[in-house]
C-alpha cells in the first residue's frame, strides 16, 4: 500500500512533525504538490491522522503520574459502557485502555502532587461505577518513549 515516497513522508513527519511543507517534500524528495496529493491520500486511508502537540505536563505542575488498572464487575451489563463514560469527565484521566483478560480497563493518570493524587482518586477515582478491583501503579520514569514506527 505505501511505497517508498509516502514512508519518506512518513519517517521525516514522525521525526520532525512541526515541519513546513516545502521542507517536508524537498526531505522526502518530492515536488510541493505531489506532497499535498500524497499526505491527503494518506489521510483519507486513514494512515495519517493528524499533526498533534505534546504537552509536558511537569511544566504545567503535574508531578505525578498514576496507571490504575481497574477490574469492572461484569455482571452489570452496561459496565464498561458506564465505567468508561464516566471515566471521560474527570480531567486528570489522560489515557483509557480496554483490555481483555483479567484487568479490563487502564487509566493513565496525572496529579499536581501526592496530596492532589490522593484527594482525586477518593472523590473522583474511587467513586467511578462498577468498579470490582483496582491497582494503582506509581509512574517512576519514562525509560523509552516512541511512537515512530520503522518505515
Amino acid at each position: 500500500m505505501l511505497d517508498d515516497a509516502d514512508r519518506r513522508i512518513l519517517r521525516h513527519m514522525m521525526v520532525e512533525p512541526e515541519m513546513a511543507g516545502s521542507a517536508l517534500a524537498e526531505r522526502a524528495g518530492v515536488t510541493a504538490s505531489t506532497l499535498a496529493r500524497r499526505l491527503e491520500r494518506l489521510r483519507s486511508a486513514g494512515i495519517l491522522k493528524g499533526v498533534r502537540g505534546v504537552i509536558d505536563w511537569r511544566a504545567l505542575g503535574y508531578e505525578v503520574e498514576v496507571s490504575l488498572r481497574v477490574t469492572l464487575d461484569k455482571t452489570q451489563s452496561r459496565a464498561f459502557d458506564e465505567f468508561i463514560a464516566a471515566a471521560r469527565e474527570v480531567p486528570e484521566v489522560l489515557e483509557i485502555q480496554t483490555f481483555l483478560g483479567q484487568v479490563d480497563v487502564r487509566l493513565a493518570v496525572i496529579a499536581r502532587d501526592m496530596g492532589h493524587y490522593q484527594q482525586l482518586y477518593r472523590e473522583r477515582l474511587l467513586t467511578l461505577p462498577h468498579i470490582s478491583d483496582i491497582e494503582a501503579l506509581m509512574h517512576v520514569a519514562r525509560v523509552k518513549e516512541q511512537e515512530a514506527l520503522p518505515l
